[in-house]
C-alpha cells in the first residue's frame, strides 16, 4: 500500500490579496516528486477558487476571474491581529472556509506526514491556523513546515507555527532527510515511468494557468531582494526540457496561459530563453505568456522583443524601480542610463503597446517622494503603464539592517510588521504622500486608455 502525504497551501491573512498567477510552485513540485517515488500525494489548496463545495454552497461573494486565469480569491473579513488594530483597513482571510478545509483533511485517512508551505513572512497567521487544524484532524501525524517564511524567519516559525519540524533548506534533498527522521523513506533511483516529474498542477481542481521556472537564482544582487539568500546559485534548465513541459500542459490539459516565475528570465538569453522562444516559434502554438515577476530591462534586445511578441507574451512587466540612476548605483546596479528607453523602443517596435507595465518601488527607507513622482511620469512618457510596488522589509537582505533602523515597528521580532501595506519604513509625512502618488499613476493610466 502506498504511503499518503498531505500537502497544504495555507490561507492568506492580509489587508489585500490578488491571484496574480499565484500558485504554490514549490509545494506542487514536491507533490510531483513524491508521486514519482511511490507516494499518494493529496493536495489541499486553501486558495482554491474552484473548490466544488465553495462553488455549490458558499455564502461568500464569488471571486471574479479574468480572461488570462488570474483574478480574486474567496474572501471573508476577520478580526485584525491586535498588533495591527491601528491600521484603518479591513483584514481578511483569503481562501476556503475553515469547515471546507477540515472536510478535505478528513477525506484522507492515515497520512504518513503533512507538509505545509509558506510564502510571505507576514502571512504566517494562515500557516499557523492550517497547522492547528491539521493537528486537530490528524493528531500524532508529523507536520513539516517549509517555504519562504520558514527560511527567512526560521526561529520565529519554530516558536510560533506549531509544526513538528521547520525546514530551513530547500528542495527534495532537505525534505527527504526530514522524512527519514520519521521513518518515512523516499526511494531513490529510477522508476518504470520515465516521464518527467512536473509540478503537480493536475492535482488542482482547475488549471487556469501553469507556472514555469526555467531557472533558479539571479545574477543581480539587489539589496532589497532575498533571491541571493533563497537561491544562492544561478541554475538553468535545458530549453528543450522547458519546451516539452509547455507542450505537455497545452496538449494534455488544454492550458493556454503560462506565467514565468524566474527571478532572471532573460539573463544570458542567447543560450537559454532565446532558444526556448525560438522552439516555441517553430511550433506556432496558441499560447499566452505572462511575466508577473518582472523582466530585467537591460536584457531586452530587439531580437528578444520580437520573439516574445511572436510567441504570445501578453503581460509584460518591467523592473524599472526608479528613474534615478543614483538609486540603481546604490541598490541594484541593474539599470543604466538609456536602458529603459531602449527596452521600450524594442518592445514597441516588436508590436507591444498597452501590454507593457513598469514596477516602481516605493516605501524604501529615506526614499525621496519627489523622485517617485518623476519615475512615474518617466515611465508614462516612454509608453509604459506604472505599477506601484510597496517595499516589504525582508530578513537576510543587505537592506534589512537599514530597514530595521528606520522603521517605527519591531521588524526583528514580529513578521506581521513586514507587511508592505504598512509602508513600515516610511515616516508619517511620506505616508501622507501615497494618495498623491496614486493620483499621478491614475492620470497616466487614463492617458494610456484614451490613447
Amino acid at each position: 500500500m502506498k504511503p499518503s502525504i498531505i500537502l497544504i497551501n495555507p490561507w492568506i491573512y492580509d489587508f489585500a490579496a490578488y491571484d496574480l498567477w499565484s500558485k504554490p510552485f514549490g509545494l506542487l513540485s514536491l507533490a510531483g516528486y513524491l508521486r514519482k517515488r511511490g507516494f499518494h500525494a493529496h493536495l489541499i489548496d486553501c486558495l482554491d477558487v474552484h473548490h466544488p463545495e465553495m462553488q455549490r454552497n458558499c455564502s461568500l461573494k464569488r471571486p471574479g476571474r479574468r480572461p488570462y486565469g488570474n483574478g480574486k480569491f474567496w474572501k471573508e473579513m476577520v478580526e485584525k491581529p491586535s498588533l495591527l488594530q491601528d491600521i484603518p483597513r479591513t483584514y481578511s482571510r483569503y481562501g476556503l472556509l475553515p469547515q471546507t478545509f477540515k472536510k478535505e483533511l478528513k477525506r484522507i485517512s492515515r497520512p504518513s506526514a503533512i507538509l505545509v508551505t509558506s510564502l510571505m513572512t507576514y502571512w504566517y497567521p494562515g500557516v499557523r491556523e492550517a497547522i492547528r487544524l491539521a493537528r486537530e484532524v490528524h493528531p500524532g501525524v508529523p507536520v513539516i513546515l517549509g517555504g519562504i517564511y520558514a527560511r527567512l524567519c526560521h526561529e520565529h516559525a519554530v516558536m510560533n507555527s506549531g509544526a513538528d519540524r521547520v525546514i530551513s533548506g530547500c528542495g527534495t534533498a532537505a525534505l527527504s532527510e526530514v522524512l527519514n527522521e520519521y521513518d518515512i523513506h523516499v526511494p531513490s533511483g529510477r522508476f518504470e515511468d520515465p516521464s518527467p516529474a512536473y509540478p503537480a498542477f493536475d492535482l488542482l481542481n482547475g488549471i487556469d494557468y501553469v507556472c514555469l521556472m526555467t531557472s533558479t537564482g539571479c545574477p543581480y544582487r539587489c539589496q532589497y531582494c532575498a533571491s541571493r539568500f533563497l537561491s544562492p546559485e544561478l541554475t538553468r534548465r535545458e530549453p528543450d526540457e522547458v519546451l516539452e513541459e509547455i507542450v505537455h500542459w497545452h496538449r494534455k490539459y488544454g492550458v493556454q496561459d503560462f506565467a514565468f516565475y524566474d527571478d532572471a528570465l532573460l539573463a544570458a538569453s542567447a543560450n537559454h530563453v532565446g532558444a526556448l522562444l525560438e522552439g516555441l516559434a517553430r511550433l506556432d502554438l496558441d499560447l499566452r505568456f505572462h511575466t508577473p515577476n518582472a523582466l530585467h530591462v537591460r536584457e531586452i534586445t530587439g531580437e528578444i522583443a520580437r520573439l516574445m511578441r511572436r510567441t504570445g507574451f501578453q503581460t509584460v512587466r518591467l523592473g524599472l524601480e526608479s528613474a534615478d540612476m543614483l538609486f540603481h548605483r546604490e541598490l541594484d546596479n541593474k539599470i543604466s542610463s538609456g536602458d529603459f528607453e531602449r527596452a521600450m523602443h524594442h518592445l514597441k517596435k516588436a508590436g507591444f503597446s498597452h501590454h507593457i507595465g513598469a514596477y516602481i518601488l516605493i516605501g524604501l527607507p529615506q526614499q525621496d517622494v519627489k523622485s517617485i513622482v518623476e519615475t512615474i511620469r518617466f515611465a508614462g512618457t516612454h509608453g509604459a503603464v506604472p505599477y506601484l510596488s510597496e517595499y516589504s522589509p525582508i530578513p537576510h537582505t543587505p537592506l534589512w539592517e537599514k530597514a530595521v533602523a528606520f522603521s517605527r515597528y519591531d521588524l526583528l521580532s514580529e513578521p506581521l510588521f513586514h507587511n508592505n501595506t504598512l509602508l513600515p519604513c516610511w515616516d508619517e509625512a511620506r505616508k501622507k504622500e501615497l494618495p498623491r502618488l496614486k493620483r499621478v499613476v491614475s492620470e497616466i493610466r487614463e492617458r494610456h486608455r484614451d490613447g
